[in-house]
């Protein structure tokens, strides 16, 4: 299901929170629905599939809960995904384009962490450390060529 056909199906729940008004707020069943359908439709970067298509990521590989830091407002989301082999050498871009195309489409307040599945690559610590540190992640998308590359594979074609 596209995320534009759930949308359609879930009823917002509006709230004022200090600064932030009208944010989208979902229970956690719902916003892990808008989770997995968001970043299934991410473009490998090798392979002319998805990421769903090559079981990179799986439903079973998102977590959502809420109340983060005793905010009821704010989610805790965690996306593991799993390269297709152990030393794949684009699995740091692929957890790139995952919080990238999230932080493009998700209208609510969010803490995110991004893991690959234990076990699945053989540098998952350094990957996890690089695609979860902030400064990395910034100093990545300022590179224009590495920037053009990310948007390449998370945008939507309808």
């Amino acid at each position: 299901m596209l995320i534009s056909e759930t949308m359609k199906k879930i009823p917002l729940l509006k709230y004022s929170h200090q600064e932030n008004k009208h944010i989208e707020q979902y229970s956690e069943k719902q916003l892990k629905v808008i989770v997995y359908d968001t970043v299934r439709s991410i473009k490998d970067p090798e392979k002319p599939f998805n990421l769903e298509d090559l079981d990179v990521v799986y439903e079973d590989g998102i977590e959502v809960s809420k109340g983060l830091n005793g905010d009821e407002y704010v989610y805790r989301i965690r996306v593991e995904f799993k390269p297709t082999i152990p030393h794949c050498n684009l699995a740091t871009l692929i957890g790139l384009c995952i919080r990238m195309k999230l932080k493009e489409n998700l209208h609510v307040r969010y803490k995110l962490t991004i893991r690959v599945k234990e076990g699945s690559h053989v540098l998952a610590d350094d990957v996890n450390k690089q695609i979860n540190d902030k400064e990395r992640v910034a100093a990545a998308m300022e590179n224009k060529s590495l920037k053009q590359f990310v948007l390449n594979c998370i945008k939507n074609e309808e």
